[in-house]
């Protein structure tokens, strides 16, 4: 197996044609760019090293790999670079990054601007509120809820309140870490996140005991990694990597590193077993 060269740092990247076929590009540079969230562990983040961690650069890191050995090239380099939320689409679109790696669900109003390869995780959307507080989503009617700005989330939260003819202050932040800070500190009744963000904010927060994440699902998010649109080639080899991965065992092998002692839901399950056949 050849090696990948995985430089987990943030680097500097130069701007590049958007026309120009993205395997094209990374035989011609040498680099695969890779653009991963900093802030939504444990899904994709940054370790305090600078580097990046989570579910999703780990599954991207193998994908590399895979697109690498596809390629034949010698020393390819994995090159990471960490995006906002609210320029990531754009980043993928204009070729500033190859693949993006982070926590992004799949919509059709993405797809006019990039497209997604086949699924790599399931997740639900859920709220985060106080210990004490209901646990029913129905009983926030007119309550303040918070969600991260620029994410399909604050969407969701609208769309579920509008089906449930039911009113409430929403709430933007610029981080996760914002919203639950304030909802801590009882500037808003409940955050609103996908449950894999919600855990892991509850987790690390000074106040977990005082914390609980509700037993509703509210919507059933599916993620993939986002590449430029309109580039066949590419998203074949990249979902030919994640098949191979989704046949051997590695995807749920990578769910096990990164959720410990979290057992997979059922629509992850039914992804391990419809993931395209390697013939």
């Amino acid at each position: 197996m050849r090696n990948l060269l995985l430089a987990l740092s943030c680097l500097a990247m130069v701007g590049t044609t958007a026309s120009a076929q993205t395997l094209e590009r990374i035989k011609e540079k040498g680099v695969m760019t890779l653009g991963y969230r900093v802030d939504a562990a444990p899904l994709s983040y940054q370790k305090p090293s600078g580097a990046p961690a989570g579910y999703s650069p780990t599954v991207c890191a193998m994908v590399a790999q895979g697109v690498v050995n596809q390629l034949e090239l010698e020393g390819l380099e994995a090159r990471f670079v960490p995006v906002d939320a609210s320029d990531r689409f754009e980043k993928v679109a204009s070729g500033e990054i190859d693949l993006l790696c982070g926590a992004a669900s799949i919509t059709l109003s993405r797809r006019a601007l990039v497209d997604f390869s086949i699924p790599t995780f399931v997740d639900g959307t859920a709220i985060l509120v106080q210990q004490d507080a209901p646990s029913d989503f129905a009983s926030y009617a007119g309550k303040k809820l918070g969600a991260r700005s620029n994410t399909t989330t604050k969407e969701a939260l609208n769309n579920t309140l509008n089906a449930m003819d039911m009113q409430a202050d929403v709430i933007s932040f610029a981080s996760h870490n914002d919203g639950v800070k304030a909802l801590e500190s009882g500037e808003i009744d409940g955050y609103f996140a996908d449950q894999s963000i919600l855990a892991n904010l509850r987790m690390t927060s000074p106040s977990a005991n005082s914390l609980k994440m509700s037993d509703e699902i509210l919507t059933i998010e599916k993620h993939g990694l986002a590449m430029a649109r309109g580039d066949a080639d590419f998203r074949l080899a990249v979902d030919t990597a994640l098949s191979k991965m989704y046949a051997s065992g590695d995807m749920q092998r990578i769910f096990i590193e990164v959720f410990a002692g979290v057992q997979p839901g059922l629509g992850l399950k039914a992804m391990y077993v419809i993931a395209p056949t390697i013939d």
